[in-house]
């Protein structure tokens, strides 16, 4: 298994955040392991919905099919994914009001035989694109 998290304090609402968050249209424009959505992002944003995206992990491309498995609008978004090579991937993203600001944690696992051959490899990937994904995303909003 691999657990990796990034944490930001973004200077923005928690609604201004989650709109951009869960703006599908516009999802590669701050998340740094997205290339697209081959059948478009989720139609509605609801437990037990399910979407693919295409994404690139340590440089290889990756299809992954996710299901929603936790929504609090505008505070959290946990989905869970099965990836190619039998890797399951959780990420979940976590937003916290801070006065003005909003304190926002992604959180990612993935698990499976694959992942134990390049935890290390694939830890420091994931960690750099969360962190890519983080400043970004605050660029945009702020």
């Amino acid at each position: 298994m691999a657990e990796v998290s990034a944490e930001a304090r973004i200077e923005a609402p928690a609604e201004k955040i989650w709109a951009r968050l869960t703006d599908w249209s516009a999802y590669g424009e701050w998340n740094a392991t997205h290339t697209d959505f081959p059948r478009g992002g989720p139609e509605k944003l609801e437990v037990g919905g399910t979407f693919a995206e295409n994404m690139k992990l340590m440089g290889f491309p990756a299809e992954v099919t996710w299901t929603i498995e936790e929504l609090e609008s505008g505070r959290a978004l946990a989905i869970r994914g099965k990836g190619p090579m039998s890797v399951n991937v959780f990420t979940r993203y976590t937003l916290t009001p801070d006065g003005d600001a909003t304190s926002v944690r992604i959180d990612g696992e993935f698990t499976g035989a694959a992942v134990s051959l390049m935890a290390g490899k694939l830890k420091d990937s994931a960690t750099a694109a969360l962190d890519e994904s983080l400043r970004k995303l605050a660029g945009l909003v702020a």
